[in-house]
């Protein structure tokens, strides 16, 4: 995946987040409507989100130590991870701590602030302009996903990527835009009713979404960050490079591990003739590492180890028992 189109969604969706959230909390000052709060704070921590995702990016091209022999690649896999713990807490359990309150105080006969208010209208336009920077910042992360996307579905490209960046934009601008239009649809619902239950009913519904989207990163990143293998495809070619080096005999078995979403791992014990010499295999063994890096480019650390073939041994049949 392009280092490059993941950067680019980030920015597209940190820059929008930042005006949206300016705006929205204007918005629940002047109203004091609860949607819009909950709304607000969702946009700071998606730019909170946004910051880490960046960070974790510039951090993760640090040179390798001793103590870290592979690498930081992964730190892009944990500050993604903690991506999904701010959305999670700051994001979707504020919105329903947010809901819980505002109901406590509609059903406690507390007069609604947004009924009351002369400026019922800002949340609505708000809303509006929030979904139309929402929209165009989701945009640029569907533009940039397709690059990289290939022939997968959305669901197969968000489960496979092993670059988390691009998908938890998508999921944030996604859950964002839902999150505007529940915000709008309780708003809404409340000018026309004069029933403050709406405006707790959306903010409840943001919570909800949040959460669930928190949830889904987490899963996702989680497996990451345990270290998933190589997609079939370059699992396929790098195969296909080592059986078909000169002097290769054939794959005894093949591992592959990411390091981070531009590194590879590949470690295999491939099999040869008994009767080569030290200097053949060696020349067998460079062959093969230049032919996996040519096939996967991302295969940036090789381990193959030779060995000869042995057949397995047919399993024994258990004597009959005599009766």
């Amino acid at each position: 995946m392009s280092a490059n189109a993941g950067t680019k969604a980030v920015v597209a969706a940190l820059a929008a987040n930042l005006g949206i959230a300016v705006t929205k909390f204007a918005a629940w000052a002047i109203t004091g409507a609860s949607s819009m709060l909950a709304e607000a704070i969702h946009s700071v921590a998606d730019s909170g989100n946004q910051l880490l995702l960046l960070i974790g990016a510039r951090r993760s091209h640090r040179d390798a130590t001793p103590e870290h022999p592979f690498g930081f690649g992964r730190e892009r896999y944990i500050y993604s991870f903690i991506v999904a713990i701010v959305l999670f807490s700051v994001g979707g359990l504020f919105a329903l701590y947010e809901a819980v309150h505002k109901y406590e105080e509609v059903h406690g006969g507390h007069p609604n602030e947004l009924l009351e208010s002369d400026w019922w209208w800002i949340p609505l336009v708000v809303l509006g302009a929030a979904i139309v920077m929402e929209g165009f910042s989701f945009r640029t992360a569907i533009v940039e996903s397709n690059k990289v996307r290939g022939g997968r579905s959305w669901v197969q490209f968000i489960r496979s990527a092993k670059a988390p960046e691009l998908p938890v934009v998508l999921l944030e601008d996604l859950a964002a835009l839902l999150g505007l239009v529940f915000a709008l649809t309780g708003i809404s619902m409340t000018l026309l009713t004069d029933n403050g239950y709406w405006d707790a009913a959306g903010t409840a519904a943001i919570g909800l979404l949040l959460v669930c989207v928190a949830v889904i990163l987490a899963i996702e990143t989680k497996s990451l960050l345990l270290g998933e293998s190589a997609g079939p495809r370059a699992v396929g070619a790098i195969r296909t490079a080592i059986e078909q080096t000169t002097g290769i005999d054939r794959i005894i078995h093949l591992k592959t591990l990411h390091l981070g979403p531009d590194e590879l791992l590949v470690a295999a014990k491939v099999a040869v003739e008994h009767d080569d010499t030290a200097a053949s295999v060696a020349a067998a063994i460079d062959s093969a590492e230049a032919a996996i890096r040519d096939a996967e480019p991302l295969a940036s650390v090789i381990y193959l180890e030779p060995d000869i073939y042995r057949e397995p041994a047919a399993a024994s049949t258990p004597p009959e028992q005599v009766s």
